[in-house]
């Protein structure tokens, strides 16, 4: 089994790291999957809504009011149509607001009402990941059965500082959504095996 007709539902939160989910739009479209994204309103302050759109070739959803996408409910819409639900980069408002039940935009309305399986590449400062409120919130994320990859040791984006909080790599991400959706290769799937025993010996 591939990816190809699997429909994600990628919300991008509002990090540096946002123009790594750019990457990993485009692995996704590779491998036949329909992307669909949510954008936060900090997200859009580091990539466009129409970079983002031609990667996904669709509309990109930005906001909890908007007329167009609201005339159906469309938060429970997006929320429920999706097989995975992927949220790159996970940042620690987006975290707290999930672990904390909050729903005050679309992003996080989408992660409340979704039903869906959900993977999170959490993306943010060293000082920010092992912080007791953002490990809590994480622990309580898992407990609910929330799934992660990353964050990755290394380089932040501010000068001077180095730990574990960057994103993990569009690949890695693609692995762990394979991981999650059960499609990796079975080499004995759809096969008969016939079990016999052999002479015994007294």
């Amino acid at each position: 089994m591939t990816l190809s007709g699997k429909r994600i539902l990628l919300i991008i939160g509002g990090g540096i790291a946002a123009y790594k989910a750019l990457d990993l739009i485009r692995r996704l479209r590779e491998r036949g999957v329909v992307v669909r994204v949510v954008m936060t309103a900090a997200a859009q302050e580091f990539v466009t809504t129409l970079s983002v759109g031609a990667l996904s070739a669709d509309h990109v959803f930005t906001d909890l009011f908007d007329r167009n996408d609201e005339h159906d409910v469309g938060h429970i819409r997006l929320s429920r149509e999706a097989d995975l639900v992927v949220v790159a980069p996970a940042t620690a408002d987006l975290m707290a607001k999930l672990a904390n039940g909050h729903a005050s935009d679309l992003a996080s309305t989408v992660l409340i009402a979704t039903d869906k399986p959900v993977l999170m590449a959490p993306a943010m400062n060293p000082k920010m990941w092992s912080h007791p409120a953002t490990r809590r919130n994480r622990a309580t994320l898992r407990k609910d059965g929330v799934a992660f990859v990353g964050p990755a040791k290394g380089e932040m984006a501010e000068s001077n500082e180095a730990g574990e909080g960057r994103m993990a790599e569009p690949l890695e991400i693609v692995a762990a959504i394979e991981a999650l959706l059960d499609i990796s290769p079975k080499p004995l799937a759809g096969r008969k095996i016939i079990v016999t025993s052999g002479p015994t010996h007294e």
